[in-house]
């Protein structure tokens, strides 16, 4: 298991949040990502002979949380995603592809010797198709995750954090996605499978917008996920009754985009993550708050 020292990082995250909304001098976050209520430009910019729609974001996270795992303190991230309608065969499918780099600024652990530092850095590589039916948008996602530092990251000066499935470099995952409007609040459920470790998780949440200026919108959220083998080693689980599989943990959070200009948005968000039995045993804490925010220009 990993322990590091707790700092006052979550305390500057929750004091900046509020800073931000009260001065309305910022409005997407990681965990608010897939919902942006500040209207796009709908310019089609032509790449190739092609209509092309995208975003470029940078962002910042006091914990970096995935799928109810910790990874690493303080991490910067900067990303891209771009969409093409394919009008030749429908125009309700679109094509999307785009990148995602993560890397830690700050990450204190015990592992050799105490209060060791942990670098940990990831690239993801994003493909998707997907189609809307109208009451509902479903996709198919491929991504490529690559670990730098290996899947746990590698400490200094003890080396790598980990064996087995935490010692991976790369693996590949194909998921498949559904969202869909139920009055004011969004649903969305995904499911994945990894080709390296042979596992797979499901995931469900919801959203509600609430549209408290024209500048600013509050988005509350939860999300939860189930893993079926899925890098839950050393669980609670597996010790009592042998399996691999569980609730990986329950992500409640609140963001706050606010709209800059009608192309730029700038989102401080704060976020409890609850571990479930398939995370107890390898998260730092059972239970986490956390914040951080991110700015995004769409195009």
């Amino acid at each position: 298991m990993k322990q590091r020292h707790t700092t006052s990082a979550l305390t500057k995250s929750i004091l900046a949040l509020t800073a931000c909304v009260s001065l309305n001098a910022f409005a997407g976050t990681q965990v608010a990502a897939e919902k942006n209520p500040v209207e796009k430009d709908e310019t089609f910019y032509a790449v190739a002979g092609l209509p092309i729609t995208g975003s470029v974001e940078v962002g910042y996270d006091s914990r970096y949380y995935f799928r109810g795992l910790w990874f690493a303190d303080q991490t910067t991230w900067a990303g891209a995603n771009f969409s093409m309608p394919v009008k030749a065969i429908s125009e309700k499918l679109t094509v999307n592809f785009g990148a995602l780099y993560t890397s830690t600024v700050d990450t204190r652990v015990n592992a050799g010797t105490p209060n060791e530092s942990l670098d940990y850095s990831e690239l993801d590589l994003i493909g998707s198709v997907s189609y809307d039916f109208g009451f509902a948008k479903a996709s198919l996602v491929y991504t490529s995750y690559q670990f730098f530092d290996t899947f746990s990251g590698t400490t200094n000066p003890s080396g790598p954090f980990g064996a087995g499935e935490t010692s991976i470099l790369h693996t590949n995952e194909l998921g498949f996605t559904v969202s869909a409007p139920l009055g004011p609040v969004n649903l969305s459920a995904g499911y994945y499978y990894d080709f390296n470790i042979g596992g797979s998780y499901a995931e469900l949440g919801l959203d509600y917008p609430i549209k408290v200026q024209p500048w600013l919108t509050l988005i509350p959220s939860v999300k939860t996920g189930y893993g079926f083998d899925y890098y839950s080693f050393g669980t609670q689980n597996a010790i009592i009754d042998g399996t691999k599989d569980g609730f990986t943990h329950v992500l409640m959070s609140l963001a706050a985009p606010v709209n800059l200009t009608k192309t730029a948005t700038f989102t401080p968000y704060v976020a409890w993550n609850i571990s479930g039995p398939a995370r107890q045993a390898n998260n730092t804490q059972n239970s986490e708050v956390f914040g951080g925010a991110k700015l995004g220009v769409s195009f």
